[in-house]
């Protein structure tokens, strides 16, 4: 849809933080003018300054937790505008409520709530679009399983007997190698009390539960490059998601994180902590961490993501591996760039109703992916055309 045809719908992009700009640039470049909001206005400034023009970008304050600021976002959002949430998790149904009640669609990177959910059949009552899990994991990620698996199913590797198995790792790591295997581009407590979660996976044919995850993590090879992984989150539903319900001989079924080989290693006085800490105490200590293992200005990050499929001798993969830094990091890039495809899907009419994922169509996900290579992603694939 041209952009002449919905200049009157304004795209409000909530959240100026480190992993936004490339994101908020694109948008503003397609569109013609996107609305930033922060409560810091020089994460805002700091952005406009990086766009060199390309768009028109402006800025607003907006604080999520004071009423007057929450009532001033309102009265600039119109029915059928898109806000986009890059706000902690936490916020994020708050929003879509904000968002809901001006009759205006949402968007977010991060994986549906229950509460968010709870959403779905309010949001088609009203034809309005909340869409989720559209980052790089999640949203990189589902894109390149549903390709896989369609792939899969079209070369009549399922439904055999075959035995399956289903693979997908990522990780945003230092480019260069450094003694602590990592470095933080966004707040150490998440990434601490994520590995407080339990995981579970299909490991040998049979469900699996990972208490700690620090204790499951192995070596892995990926074109030829160590790396060590582990299992996230829960992986069980996934296997309905991406059609692998019906199969008989699942051998492994894991999505999980990647970090550099050394990794655990460099990390054991960090699981003691984690294993002794209630969240006061870890928040205190993820502070510590962030001063000492942030990205200084101009290093560079990289962000890796492997999937693969395996059916008995058969395999295909698909990987995205890229570098970046500042604004342009490889992880702002991975994450905001697919959260700008989702916004320009919306936009053009091609998102469904009610709380959505990435589009599981094949169609739609290589355009997605399209447009994200023609952005500078770097993907590369093995036995699979995209």
């Amino acid at each position: 849809m041209p952009f002449k045809e919905t200049s009157h719908r304004v795209i409000h992009w909530v959240g100026a933080g480190l992993a936004s700009a490339p994101g908020i640039i694109s948008l503003a470049k397609k569109w013609g003018k996107i609305t930033l909001w922060d409560r810091d206005i020089q994460n805002i400034e700091d952005i406009k300054n990086s766009s060199l023009g390309e768009g028109t970008i402006i800025g607003k304050t907006f604080d999520i937790n004071d009423e007057t600021s929450v009532q001033n976002f309102l009265a600039h959002v119109n029915e059928n505008d898109v806000v986009v949430s890059m706000l902690p998790p936490a916020f994020h149904v708050k929003l879509a409520r904000l968002a809901m009640s001006k009759k205006a669609h949402l968007v977010t990177s991060s994986y549906i709530s229950e509460e968010m959910q709870e959403l779905h059949d309010e949001a088609v009552m009203n034809s309005l679009s909340l869409v989720n899990e559209v980052g790089l994991d999640p949203g990189i990620d589902h894109l390149f399983s549903h390709l896989l698996i369609d792939h899969a199913k079209e070369q009549g590797q399922l439904g055999q007997g075959k035995k399956i198995e289903f693979l997908s790792y990522c990780g945003g790591i230092p480019a260069v190698d450094t003694p602590f295997k990592y470095k933080f581009s966004w707040t150490p407590f998440g990434v601490l009390s994520a590995l407080k979660n339990k995981a579970y996976i299909i490991k040998n044919g049979m469900e699996y539960e990972a208490r700690k995850t620090w204790d499951e993590v192995s070596e892995f090879n990926i074109h030829d490059e160590i790396f060590e992984v582990y299992p996230n989150r829960d992986s069980l539903p996934y296997i309905k998601e991406y059609g692998l319900e019906k199969e008989t001989n699942l051998h492994n079924f894991i999505r999980g994180t990647l970090r550099p080989f050394g990794w655990k290693e460099a990390w054991g006085d960090v699981f003691d902590v984690i294993s002794n800490s209630n969240d006061i105490e870890l928040k205190e200590y993820s502070s510590e961490l962030q001063r000492k293992y942030s990205y200084e200005q101009g290093e560079e990050d990289r962000v890796l993501l492997y999937a693969a499929f395996i059916a008995d001798d058969w395999k295909a993969s698909i990987t995205l591996d890229m570098t970046g830094s500042g604004h342009y990091s490889a992880m702002a890039m991975s994450v905001s760039l697919t959260v700008a495809q989702a916004v320009n899907a919306l936009l053009e009419g091609s998102m469904p109703f009610g709380v959505q994922q990435p589009p599981h169509n094949p169609i739609e996900a290589r355009k997605w992916l399209a447009g994200l290579v023609n952005q500078g992603l770097k993907i590369k694939t093995e036995n699979i055309e995209i």
